[in-house]
């Protein structure tokens, strides 16, 4: 008696966008530009704060157009505002910061990307493979998570310092170990007395 063979397991479909709007490409005017503007309500707000880890998202908008491009490639171009609530990266205190961003993404039918393990990353980073479709919701979170400061501190706040040394020894301190720590001191010594030479 045969066995039924085990069913494979499914991929899962990537993950929905918190936010959407899709433009498909062959869809797109060809001689004008597709004029955009995406302005998440609070749901869509709460779900993109969550994804990137933010304490808080209370405003976040973006506006602009796809244009064409050549016979084939597209140009997005759009302004990207957002206020955003980030824990304090030393204290986890609410930080508040406003992102205001030109966003660019140049799309090419005829893109090729890099291959072997030490290809060159091209130098123009917008340049991005035409897509079927562009979807400003995508564009959006990439561009507000691109635009995010990487350390927010709360006022106030400042890096300890950190020492350890083993047991019996001296710990050694930053100043110890800068360049001309020693010079100051050394100058000092060598004057003599009230400061003489």
């Amino acid at each position: 008696m045969s066995r039924k063979p085990e069913p494979i397991a499914e991929i899962a479909p990537a993950r929905p966008l918190p936010v959407s709007l899709p433009f498909r490409t062959a869809a797109l005017a060809s001689r004008k530009p597709t004029r955009f503007k995406l302005e998440p309500d609070g749901a869509g707000r709460a779900a993109i704060a969550a994804e990137l880890g933010l304490i808080d998202l209370p405003a976040l908008r973006i506006k602009g157009e796809i244009a064409p491009a050549g016979a084939r490639d597209f140009l997005l171009t759009a302004r990207l505002e957002a206020d955003v609530v980030q824990p304090c990266s030393v204290t986890l205190a609410p930080v508040p910061a406003r992102i205001a961003e030109d966003v660019i993404r140049r799309y090419s039918a005829d893109f090729a990307e890099p291959e072997g393990e030490e290809a060159e990353m091209p130098e123009d980073d917008s340049l991005e493979p035409l897509p079927e479709v562009i979807d400003i919701g995508a564009v959006l979170i990439e561009a507000l998570a691109l635009a995010l400061p990487l350390y927010p501190r709360a006022e106030g706040v400042e890096l300890g310092e950190v020492s350890s040394a083993p047991p019996g020894a001296e710990p050694i301190r930053e100043a110890d170990i800068r360049p001309f720590a020693g010079l100051a001191a050394l100058r000092d010594k060598l004057a003599g007395p009230e400061g003489q030479e």
